[in-house]
């Protein structure tokens, strides 16, 4: 695949992610029973960011979960005989609490899905949420994600790819044509 554009460097992101982490903020009117939970693997770093932001906002630290979707995709059977799971890691308590799942790119909204039904199997939170870095269209299921970094139109035979510093040694965002 080859890069067709970059359209969001660090500094985007993290403007990206100030903006997204004050919206989080005043929607919720606080961070009382807020608690970000990241979709392995870049909203984990994507979620601790945020977390970091809105300490900084509001003075008080909001707990921050892992969480692997492998086992609830629907295409499992598609992407591996043995697909690798990682470890799902929520040292807290849903219940009653206001979960935003954080993502690096929304496209499909299956993943999404997977996220809805491995956090209904650890408990049940009072509302949950949605935000991600990119929201790049072509929905085959009713999702809508709550924060959005930034919209990014494109065909299906293009490939949006965040790279983060924690996972891939740099911050941005290109386009990869197949």
């Amino acid at each position: 695949m080859e890069e067709k554009a970059r359209i969001m460097d660090e500094t985007a992101i993290n403007r990206a992610l100030v903006r997204i982490s004050h919206e989080i903020v005043e929607k919720n009117k606080g961070v009382e029973d807020v608690a970000l939970v990241g979709i392995r693997r870049r909203g984990v770093p994507l979620a601790r960011r945020m977390a970091s932001y809105i300490s900084g906002i509001e003075g008080i630290e909001i707990p921050v979960g892992v969480l692997d979707i492998t086992l609830y995709r629907d295409d499992l059977s598609s992407l591996s005989s043995q697909p690798v799971v990682h470890k799902t890691e929520i040292p807290f308590n849903i219940s009653d609490k206001k979960v935003v799942l954080v993502d690096d790119v929304i496209y499909t909204g299956r993943t999404v899905r997977a996220a809805l039904d491995a956090l209904a199997d650890i408990g049940r939170a009072r509302m949950i949420q949605l935000a991600v870095l990119i929201d790049r269209g072509h929905r085959e299921l009713p999702i809508r994600p709550d924060y959005v970094g930034k919209n990014v139109p494109t065909s299906s035979d293009e490939v949006v790819k965040v790279k983060l510093e924690e996972v891939d040694g740099e911050n941005c965002v290109v386009i990869l044509k197949r």
